[in-house]
This record gives structure tokens, sequence and C-alpha cells, in this order.
């Protein structure tokens, strides 16, 4: 089913509007920037093909997050598999991220290692937590009910705390 001009120009505003949910999304789920630009496309594109089954009677960041999620946990199990690749020596000094620099980058560092290793499901959980949503909001975006939600971030904050405590030791 092909867009009008207007639903085509009403896409891309609220894209547009909501841009910083599909970064936030490509950069919890992956590693490089190479995988990043390829989760974003792929977000985009599933975020378009699904655009005529949007119902505005839900919130547009809901069902932007649940497609991007739902493609970036496709996109993780798709390239989970080691892979082999080169890079030229010219190119090596743009893709090592740049070493912390005081405590607190040593502290976000910490985090981000931590919250790369969670499953799928819990980094999303955690993710959207950190981004101030409420229970609500999460339990609508990942299709769990608000108790559970509850309970998995109880459960995760103390698996982050005595991870990050043992890095600190």
């Amino acid at each position: 089913m092909a867009l009008s001009v207007d639903e085509e120009e009403t896409f891309l505003r609220l894209v547009d509007q909501h841009r910083g949910i599909i970064r936030k999304v490509a950069f919890g789920y992956t590693r490089g920037m190479a995988d990043q630009h390829d989760l974003t496309q792929e977000i985009m594109l599933q975020l378009w093909k699904a655009y005529p089954r949007y119902s505005p009677d839900r919130p547009f960041s809901t069902w932007m997050y649940r497609i991007a999620f739902n493609v970036a946990i496709s996109f993780l199990r798709r390239n989970t598999r080691p892979i082999r690749q080169t890079v030229a020596l010219d190119d090596i000094e743009h893709e090592l991220p740049e070493e912390p620099t005081g405590e607190a980058d040593e502290r976000i560092a910490l985090l981000q290692n931590a919250i790369a290793t969670l499953e799928p499901l819990n980094r999303a959980l955690l993710l959207l937590y950190l981004d101030d949503h409420s229970h609500r909001d999460i339990a609508a975006i990942l299709g769990i009910t608000e108790t559970n939600v509850a309970t998995k971030l109880s459960r995760l904050k103390e698996r982050l705390r005595q991870t990050l405590t043992k890095q600190n030791q």
C-alpha cells in the first residue's frame, strides 16, 4: 500500500521528531559504527514498511521503540556469530574508542560494558529505564506487564550492582 504525500510527510516528521530512539537502540545493540549504520538503516526500513499499520491512537514513540527493539534483537541474533574482519591500518585510529579520561568516563564505560552483556530483552528494559520511561511505557513497548517490568528491573539493578562492584575491586 503506497502512502499519500501527506502520510509520507507525517511519517518523516514523526521519525525526525523521535530520531533519538533509533540512535539509542542502534548504539545499545551494536559495537561498531558500520553495524550501527546498518542497524539504523534496517530500523528505518521496517518503520517505513510498518507505518501503514500504525494507529495514531497509540503514541508514535511507543510504536517506534517496539519496532526498533524487535529489529535490533533480530539483527543481534543474525550477527552474533564471530566474523573475521580485516581493517586497513589507516582506518584503525577512527575505529578505536577513546580511552576514558576521568573517573566518570571509566564508570560510564564499565556500565556500557555491563549492559552489553545483557540478554536483548533485559538490555532493552534497562535502556528504556535509563531513558526515564515509566513502568507503564516500558511494559507497552516491550509487551510485558508492569509487574514484570518492576521485577525484572529490580533483578537487573542488583545484577549490575554486583557486576560493577566486582569490577571496581
